[in-house]
């Protein structure tokens, strides 16, 4: 039968028709068989689709010509909530101790976004009111803060998500400058704590195919581990911290033009490269990475991550990478013992993460034939340092596949293909998520899983 129009796109009739000739383009949706218009645009319009990736720490977005399956442009933002709390669970009491504070969240990444669409559409010369279409992914409190879901049932035990299920939202509803009735797509969530974005990873690395075992990594503030192995998906969540992203460290930075990203410690002393090859301000998740690795290769800490005061490199507890900034008074970029403790925490969590998942499996380490490490650091970091630190199981490098935004890839792929979203509903459905903190063996683990 004919497409079935609703009021937003209706009012916007009459004029069209009359100012283009009485020859319009009607941006159809189909779902469950029935066809939907979500925009009447002038003739010769291209169809635009937006995908964003709403992180902790940072938001991705991509503008789509849904045509051609073309990324035109992309745009990254800091997650302006950060002001409210810096992780998870932060946000969490924030949205449900403080009042308004939900509705406060809610509206700082609805501008985030808004701002985000007016960038991506002015660098492309393109319309918002040209985006028929939208996909969201990010972890379970960062979509139901942007959903206007509750979130207080995220911060205590069990950890119950108020929605698993895919789910369309008029954007005009969420705030967002779209087509006349263009819906957000919100793909399914795994658990509390495991969302979206992480479903939009295993979509983009096709873990419907994959039979394992593979173990695949979304490295971020809150990092998210799968195990595939056969018929099996096993999902879990850690809270690194954001370390890696380069906060909580003496000198610490994202990484950004003169972050301080790879370090090597020789006889003649340390070796540091930047990014963009100018003076350095400060360090990296990957830097700091790197220097712990150095650091332990150079016998400069002992196991505890402590550091062994005779070293002629160490000066008055601190290792020096870089000098001041030239003309300033500023203090050299260094490392202190505390920012050994940051790594520490972060990387007990992934390798806690890690070895519950391969005990709870019963799969050896030995036999995991890949390790797919995505998030922005992911792309970064030296796999090398990280096994050296004991992060991820020693394995031979070419098992490790480096991704960068896979979440990011994921919502592309969704907002460009119905049978991904079925995909992806289907990996979300298959997937068990084990509580990392419930088993017995968690807390001694951990507290080993400190010492290198």
């Amino acid at each position: 039968g004919p497409p079935s129009i609703g009021q937003p796109v209706l009012a916007q009739l009459p004029k069209l028709l009359r100012d283009s000739g009485w020859q319009v383009r009607i941006a159809l949706k189909t779902k469950e068989g029935r066809r939907r218009a979500v925009a009447a645009l002038p003739r010769g319009t291209r169809l635009l689709g937006l995908a964003a990736d709403i992180g902790t720490t940072k938001v991705a977005m991509y503008l789509l010509d849904l045509e051609t399956g073309e990324t035109l442009v992309s745009a990254g933002a800091l997650n302006p909530q950060i002001s409210y709390g810096e992780d998870v669970i932060s946000r969490v009491a924030f949205a449900s101790q403080t009042a308004d504070g939900a509705v406060l969240l809610r509206r700082r990444i609805t501008d985030c976004l808004r701002e985000g669409i007016e960038d991506l559409c002015r660098r492309s010369g393109t319309d918002p009111r040209h985006i028929v279409d939208a996909v969201v992914v990010g972890n379970t409190a960062m979509q139901h803060l942007f959903a206007g879901f509750p979130t207080e049932q995220l911060g205590v035990a069990p950890y119950i998500a108020a929605v698993s299920d895919p789910l369309s939202i008029p954007a005009r509803e969420l705030g967002l400058p779209l087509a006349a009735d263009a819906g957000v797509h919100l793909p399914p969530n795994i658990a509390g704590f495991v969302g979206s974005d992480h479903v939009a990873m295993l979509l983009a690395i096709d873990g419907h195919l994959v039979k394992g075992p593979v173990l695949a990594l979304d490295i971020g503030t809150n990092t998210e581990i799968s195990l595939i192995h056969g018929a099996r998906l096993v999902s879990c969540s850690c809270p690194s911290g954001p370390a890696f992203e380069g906060a909580h460290l003496t000198s610490g930075m994202r990484a950004a033009p003169g972050a301080i990203e790879s370090v090597v410690i020789a006889n003649d002393g340390v070796h540091i490269r930047t990014i963009d090859d100018v003076p350095a301000v400060g360090i990296c998740g990957s830097g700091i990475l790197d220097t712990t690795a150095q650091m332990l290769a150079a016998g400069m800490l002992d196991r505890r991550g402590n550091f062994k005061k005779d070293h002629p490199l160490l000066q008055h507890g601190l290792l020096v990478l870089a000098p001041p900034p030239p003309g300033g008074e500023g203090r050299p970029v260094g490392v202190h013992r505390r920012d050994i403790l940051e790594i520490q925490l972060a990387k007990a969590a992934i390798q806690t993460g890690i070895a519950t998942l391969l005990e709870y499996t019963g799969v050896l380490p030995a036999a995991i034939e890949e390790v797919v490490i995505a998030g922005a650091f992911g792309s970064y970091l030296d796999v090398r340092s990280a096994i050296r630190i004991g992060m991820f199981p020693q394995l031979p490098r070419e098992r490790f596949r480096q991704m960068g935004n896979a979440a990011g890839l994921g919502a592309r792929q969704m907002l460009l293909s119905a049978e991904r979203r079925r995909i992806a509903e289907a990996l979300a459905l298959r997937a068990e998520y084990l509580e990392v903190s419930t088993q017995t063996s968690f807390a001694s683990r951990y507290l080993k899983a400190l010492w290198f």
